[in-house]
């Protein structure tokens, strides 16, 4: 999120959560960002503040035990991934997000590119059982009234 403290603005009714000063060096679409927080109610905010896995794929494979038995330090694994592959950005197990390495100082990083959709489930509507009650007719409707 770019910087932004979910926590902030502190609870109504201080100085710090009118929208008259951004906060420290908040501009922009952060500014923006942080006022929509605000307007979250209290309970929302403290879902942002949840800590969920996140991990980026570099490649997966499939072994056998025996080959995963071998494994020792200096073992080489291949991959069957070109190094400028894209790669995968997961939360919670979900894939959200894809991605290009950059290097940022002297550690890795992802530059996401693209989003991932969250794939569609439809399920097949099942007709009802047929009712095994008996049809009113309109003759019965009138009988009724």
């Amino acid at each position: 999120m770019s910087g932004i403290d979910p926590n902030y603005p502190p609870a109504t009714g201080t100085s710090a959560s009118l929208p008259s000063a951004p906060p420290r060096a908040v501009v922009g679409e952060d500014y923006e960002l942080a006022q929509r927080l605000a307007q979250l109610p209290p309970y929302a905010r403290s879902l942002l503040r949840i800590e969920v896995p996140v991990v980026v794929t570099l490649a997966t494979t499939r072994q056998p035990v025996s080959r995963v038995l071998d494994l020792a330090p200096g073992t080489i694994l291949h991959l069957g991934k070109a190094c400028d592959d894209r790669l995968t950005l997961s939360v919670a197990s979900c894939d959200v997000a894809v991605g290009e390495t950059v290097k940022v100082g002297d550690k890795f990083g992802l530059r996401l590119t693209s989003m991932v959709m969250p794939s569609e489930k439809f399920e097949p509507v099942k007709p009802r059982a047929a009712s095994r009650s008996p049809k009113i007719t309109s003759e019965d409707l009138q009988r009724m009234a």
